[in-house]
């Protein structure tokens, strides 16, 4: 994408991929100036370690872990999983209404082991985790269901 290219997103390129996941967020992430999506997101896709890129991330109104994973997988595809109420009940995780850091790190984690594992890409693996979900039916209940 763009914004790995460039180093950063664009204001207009952040609010598309936050209310791609989450359309209810575009009020909030529109709070965000450009600058400081340009500041945030450019920490973010510059850090080396897990912890610091979802954190920058984190910074911006209206962005939970859900958003940032997205924001994180539109940024770079082949190494991110987004992190989704349909793929954490496919895993048997009963979804929360906020996620920790540390949360995220164990998913991201366990999600590159079972994509290792399984000899498929994690966005496979992430795709067939939803579409599990979807095809038994499961209820899809509270926060980050979209």
């Amino acid at each position: 994408m763009a914004a790995r290219d460039r180093g950063y997103y664009t204001r207009a390129e952040f609010i598309e991929v936050c209310s791609w996941k989450t359309v209810r967020s575009r009020p909030k992430v529109a709070m965000n100036t450009a600058a400081a999506v340009v500041a945030a997101t450019g920490r973010a896709l510059a850090a080396v370690d897990e912890a610091s890129r979802i954190a920058a991330l984190l910074e911006l109104e209206g962005v939970g872990v859900p958003t940032a994973s997205t924001l994180l997988y539109f940024a770079f595809p082949a190494d991110y999983p987004i992190l989704d109420v349909r793929a954490l009940e496919s895993l048997g995780v009963k979804p929360r209404s906020t996620y920790p850091v540390s949360f995220w790190l164990e998913y991201l984690e366990a999600c590159r082991e079972l994509s290792r594992g399984a000899g498929v890409s994690i966005r496979t693996l992430d795709k067939a985790l939803w579409q599990h979900s979807k095809e038994l039916g499961l209820a899809v209940t509270g926060p980050g269901s979209s």
